[in-house]
Formats: C-alpha cells, sequence, structure tokens
C-alpha cells in the first residue's frame, strides 16, 4: 500500500513535494544544506568531531539556530563565545574532509527533490548557500544533481552572509528574473529573513525530526 504524503505536503506522479506559495514564479533558488540535502545531522558530525579536536563544541541546539552562517565567521564566534583560540581555516578545512566522508550515504530532501525533477528545464533554477563552492559542488555531485544547477552562488561570492538579501539578489540577477518572480527554498531561519528581505516567496524545508525546532523564532 502506498503510504499517504505527509502534512503539508503534495503527492503527484508519486513524488512527495512541499506545497509552493501561490504566485507563477520563473525561477527557483534553492539552499543546499538541508534544503537540497538531507545533511545537516552529518554536519553537525563532522563540526562535533572537528572542534573535538582543538577542545571546542558546538551545541546541537545553538549549531541548527546558526544555519546559514559562514563556516569561518562561525569558528571565530565559538572562539569568542568559549575563550578560545581555535585556528579558523584549519578547523574549517578539517571540518569539511569529515563532512566528506559521509557523501556516500548522502540522500536528497523527498519534498524539495521533487520540485527539482518536476520543473528542470521549464524553470531556471540556482543554488545560493553559505557554503563553499567546492562543498555545494561534492554535495550535488554525489547526488548527481551538479547538472540541474548552472548557476551557483556560494561562500566568497557575495560580501554580505544571509540574512542579509545580497545572495539572493545576485542570484535573481545572474537568472535574469526580477526578484518577485522567483521562489526560494530554504531550511534555516537566516535564510528565509534574507529571501524574504530579497521580496521573494520562500518555501520553508523543515528539517527531518526537528520541525519545532527550526521553526521557532530566534
Amino acid at each position: 500500500m502506498t503510504p499517504p504524503p505527509r502534512a503539508g505536503s503534495a503527492r503527484e506522479n508519486g513524488r512527495v513535494r512541499l506545497p509552493l506559495p501561490d504566485g507563477d514564479f520563473q525561477a527557483y533558488l534553492f539552499d543546499c544544506d538541508g534544503t537540497i540535502t538531507d545533511s545537516m545531522p552529518a554536519h553537525h558530525r563532522a563540526w562535533t568531531a572537528a572542534l573535538a579536536e582543538w577542545g571546542g563544541e558546538f551545541p546541537e541546539d545553538l549549531f541548527y539556530a546558526w544555519g546559514g552562517r559562514p563556516v569561518t565567521e562561525i569558528i571565530e564566534d565559538l572562539n569568542d563565545r568559549y575563550g578560545l583560540a581555535m585556528p579558523v581555516e584549519a578547523v574549517a578545512a578539517r571540518r569539511e574532509a569529515l563532512f566528506q566522508e559521509s557523501f556516500g550515504e548522502m540522500r536528497a530532501v523527498p519534498g524539495v527533490l521533487g520540485h527539482i525533477e518536476e520543473a528542470y528545464a521549464r524553470v531556471p533554477f540556482a543554488v545560493v548557500s553559505g557554503s563553499t563552492r567546492e562543498s555545494v559542488t561534492a554535495s550535488l555531485t554525489a547526488l548527481g544533481l551538479l547538472d540541474r544547477f548552472p548557476v551557483m552562488v556560494c561562500a566568497g561570492d557575495y560580501a554580505k552572509p544571509k540574512p542579509n538579501p545580497e545572495c539572493y539578489l545576485m542570484a535573481a540577477q545572474l537568472l535574469a528574473v526580477p526578484p518577485a518572480a522567483c521562489v526560494v527554498f530554504e531550511d534555516t531561519e537566516l535564510g528565509v529573513q534574507a529571501a524574504e528581505a530579497a521580496g521573494m516567496a520562500v518555501v520553508r524545508v523543515p528539517h527531518r525530526g526537528c520541525a519545532d525546532r527550526v521553526n521557532r523564532p530566534e
């Protein structure tokens, strides 16, 4: 027996898809980690292991609250918060290496993958991420989705991170689509704020097993 779709989702042709807001959208913009990829638990494990090598920690509630922030900024703030002197670039590289070890188990978020499959070649796509281009490319390659996203806006491409709208406005400009005609798929509060500040509609993507936590206002 085919299971019923999850609450708040739609099922067409066997694909579960998160519902879109009303509108005639000309472009779909996707965050990567936790939105296209079901990777947030793997990210937290990588963070925990990497930080432990320098005596640091990253509590899970803080990890989700800071979702969408650049890696180097997170390490700097963890140093300040806990009075540590962890080497920022070394910790960032170690965290990335540990995260990439999980790629063999990488899965896509079903409610988002359904939209990618349904709208590919019909609506232009872009990835807009706080992760590095190397990390985003590796994640999408692991899922066999890299060719779906010719436009990527990643850490280092813009000056002001989410919740500033710069990254989403840049993606809209690269796609030559007005911001008001874009819909954004996001899993973090900072990302939602960035998309809304850009004047874009948003599909909020709940994290697996922690929807209540990530939808809680900061």
